[in-house]
């Protein structure tokens, strides 16, 4: 019997990718998205079968869970996708950040809330995956919500591989810097930051995915420097820091070089 998987936030990006490399793969997969019009093109696209959810919400969670199951018969891999950018520091509201908590953080716990305790249950392994970003092992500048909410979302991931991989459940956090998708091309002042480095596509993500479950690793890496930044902010975190200031200061300098105390412009997208 195939493998079966539902993918959140695939109507584009890095969702849409994983969730052709599964079906390429052979998987029976479920995608899901709030955009209606463009999951039911993907799904066309990759030969997937969408649910339109909400998985900000508890609600739409137990649904999406609820109708993979109806459809799939079980669920084997669960890739938590779905995530959100603000471009927002201290003037964020606390809708916000509310919604930032939400989608980037809650929709993890939520999902893993109705699917662990029936993996445990029926004594069957469960593979979780939550794509988190680079932001969630080091910081991202200029946007305060995405980068504490996407730390929340490794270190859940974190606590659920630790609490119950001995119980046949496999955890992956995907932690990508710069990949080509709307997000980034939306990232305005910040689009320079993020791509001063090598910008990988969707693909390459799936494929670093598809890699890492086949070798067991929990951190999911397309951009392999970042455990050697990661390591450094650890060691070294006065340093590290200093040198995150200095590009927070070309950061300002290149949104508004009569300036020097601009700030990058707000924006809020779909990741």
């Amino acid at each position: 019997m195939p493998d079966t998987a539902v993918v959140t936030g695939a109507a584009r990006g890095i969702g849409r990718a994983i969730a052709q490399r599964l079906v390429d793969e052979g998987w029976h997969v479920v995608i899901s998205d709030r955009d209606a019009d463009a999951l039911e093109q993907v799904a066309r696209e990759v030969a997937a079968c969408p649910l339109v959810a909400d998985v900000s919400t508890d609600a739409g969670n137990r649904a999406l869970v609820e109708g993979a199951f109806g459809h799939l018969g079980r669920i084997d891999l669960f890739v938590a996708n779905a995530g959100i950018g603000t471009g927002l520091g201290l003037e964020a509201s606390d809708a916000v950040w509310a919604r930032a908590l939400d989608v980037n953080v809650l929709a993890h716990v939520r999902a893993a809330r109705e699917l662990v305790p029936r993996w445990l249950e029926a004594g069957v392994p469960g593979r979780f995956v939550v794509t988190a970003s680079a932001a969630g092992l080091l910081t991202m500048l200029g946007d305060a919500p995405y980068s504490v909410t996407k730390h929340a979302a490794v270190a859940f991931a974190e606590w659920l591989d630790a609490t119950y991989r001995h119980r046949g459940v496999t955890v992956h956090a995907i932690c990508p810097q710069g990949v080509d998708t709307r997000m980034l091309a939306d990232a305005g002042a910040l689009r320079e930051l993020l791509t001063r480095e090598r910008v990988v596509t969707p693909e390459q993500v799936a494929d670093a995915l598809w890699e890492a479950m086949a070798s067991g690793s929990f951190l999911v890496l397309p951009h392999p420097e970042v455990a050697e930044y990661h390591v450094q902010r650890v060691s070294h975190p006065d340093a590290w820091l200093a040198g995150m200031n200095r590009l927070q200061q070309k950061l300002e300098q290149a949104t508004d070089p009569s300036d020097p105390n601009a700030q990058p412009t707000p924006k809020q997208e779909n990741a």
